[in-house]
């Protein structure tokens, strides 16, 4: 394999300071390999894969994130090219470059990349001036892909812009709450189901020593470092007080209006119990990157942490005993959720929630939503199939189901059987305990009709990592009061979709809602 990782490992948004995944996993090339070329024009695309095929003499050129992501991606291409005798070659970006060195790429008359692996958070900004090839064809008579596998959210979500498929995900994106369930059981507290009661649960254990190292402990840990992970991390706090109706409500603008979410009595109620984290987490929290955070999550430092998917599988390898107390929870909720017309918080009923448990409006927040590979729509047509097939190879639930077990692949669960058989988790380490508790909050997650969609519009790194981190950065640091912050961002919000287009923003957020 000519493995062109050229750079060195970064911290990423998700996961950091581990190592990769183990060498190549050799697993029979898929029965549904691509024999006809795609045509040139996507949305005509009528040919799709019917047999095995080899791809000798095929090179495929490849562009991805150069942490976990790419080297899971890269473990899988030297079987992949024994089996088909393509050539792959893997290139790597750090995180921070990996967006626009991708739309640099694509929108080249000429490609160096034939395919992309991406945060599907940003399919609209590739997908709708025609970058990326319509897959759906190859998709919907891929068989080995099993695509009825890959949780519905991900199907509609993360895959699919304006009915056709232009990404095959390799990974599933969404918070959730880990505690320590010595701590809870040993304090007789129950899991947080609200925010309230995480601030609670948090403010309880803060300043114990809890490793027995003599030094004080925390009682949350959360990323906020900007530019980087904080906007994520709000979010989660948010979403159970912005949205209530379900995913096609939306969390971020009116979706009849464009107006952002903003200024209204849940995003500030957002703002403050945010703030009150700081007061038990690290003092100099508001730097960490989300690899800092994970890892004093599996050295045991921090009573409770929002992260993704990936701190139960790391804690199966920890040195520490913290892989038999790993607790994993859905997003806490709120009882009070968001009245749109009146701006104010209104309390929980069958109408003002309806997708409630026990009262409490749960909304769970894809943040990042995931990975998933595309391929270039200039791209010849015998390489677009040989890169389909190498992205639907990685992606299958014999490959996959293994990579989103290992705590170093940067993959969290996005199929069904990922979540749905729990002894994969258990021959990779897991105890039966952690693994029902770690996949039942995924179920519970990914089966939510309240699921809240992270912000797929065009520029959304503009309106989160510019604009909302920086009133977040300031407002944790006292630099601003919280209705300074929220003035900041919705002046900043509205003037990004008014310098792109107010309408043509609306029916780009109206169209990722599946309005």
């Amino acid at each position: 394999m000519k493995d062109l990782l050229r750079n060195s490992m970064m911290k990423s948004p998700r996961l950091a300071m581990i190592g990769g995944l183990a060498g190549a996993m050799l697993f029979a090339i898929s029965s549904c390999q691509p024999t006809g070329a795609p045509p040139e024009q996507p949305a005509q695309q009528t040919q799709s894969p019917q047999a095995p095929q080899r791809f000798d003499g095929i090179t495929i050129r490849i562009l991805t994130f150069d942490g976990p992501i790419g080297s899971t991606v890269a473990s899988h291409a030297q079987a992949f090219e024994d089996q088909t005798g393509a050539t792959v070659e893997i290139e790597t970006v750090p995180f921070g470059e990996i967006y626009s060195a991708t739309l640099q790429d694509l929108a080249k008359e000429t490609p160096g990349y034939d395919a992309v692996f991406f945060v599907s958070q940003w399919l609209a900004d590739y997908a709708a001036p025609g970058y990326l090839l319509d897959l759906s064809e190859w998709v919907n008579t891929d068989t080995a892909l099993q695509w009825d596998d890959v949780a519905p959210f991900y199907r509609n979500f993360a895959a699919t812009y304006q009915e056709r498929i232009y990404g095959i995900p390799v990974d599933g994106d969404y918070h959730m709450v880990y505690y320590r369930t010595d701590l809870l059981e040993a304090a007789g507290l129950d899991v947080p189901k609200t925010w309230e009661d995480y601030l609670a649960i948090a403010q309880q254990f803060h300043g114990q020593d809890f490793t027995g190292d003599g030094q004080a402990d925390y009682g949350s840990c959360i990323a906020k470092q900007p530019d980087h992970a904080g906007h994520w991390m709000f979010g989660s706090i948010a979403a159970a007080y912005l949205q209530s109706g379900g995913t096609a409500q939306g969390a971020f603008f009116d979706p009849n209006t464009m107006e952002p979410l903003v200024n209204n009595a849940a995003f500030a109620k957002a703002l403050e119990i945010y703030k009150q984290t700081n007061a038990y987490g690290p003092p100099d929290e508001q730097t960490y990157e989300v690899g800092q955070i994970m890892d004093m999550t599996v050295l045991q430092n921090c009573a409770l942490t929002i992260f993704w998917g990936d701190i139960a599988p790391l804690a199966v390898g920890s040195e520490t005993q913290l892989k038999d107390t790993v607790g994993t929870v859905m997003l806490p909720g709120s009882k009070e959720v968001l009245d749109r017309e009146t701006g104010d918080l209104v309390a929980c009923d069958k109408f003002t929630c309806p997708h409630a448990i026990d009262g409490i409006n749960h909304a769970p927040y894809a943040a990042n939503i995931g990975w998933s590979g595309g391929i270039n729509a200039k791209t010849s047509p015998e390489v677009a199939a040989a890169s389909y097939a190498f992205i639907s190879y990685i992606s299958q639930p014999e490959r996959s189901n293994i990579d989103v077990a290992q705590g170093g692949s940067g993959f969290n669960p996005y199929r069904i059987s990922h979540f749905a058989d729990r002894e994969v988790w258990i021959e990779a380490g897991m105890s039966p305990e952690v693994a029902s508790r770690y996949l039942g909050a995924i179920s519970a997650s990914l089966n939510s009709l309240n699921m809240v969609l992270d912000l797929t519009i065009p520029q959304a790194g503009r309106y989160q990592q510019e604009v909302l981190d920086d009133a977040l950065t300031a407002f944790l640091r006292d630099e601003i009061s919280r209705d300074e912050a929220i003035a900041q961002i919705e002046q900043g919000w509205n003037a990004i979709t008014d310098e792109i287009g107010r309408e043509q923003q609306l029916q780009a957020y109206r169209n990722s809602l599946g309005l």
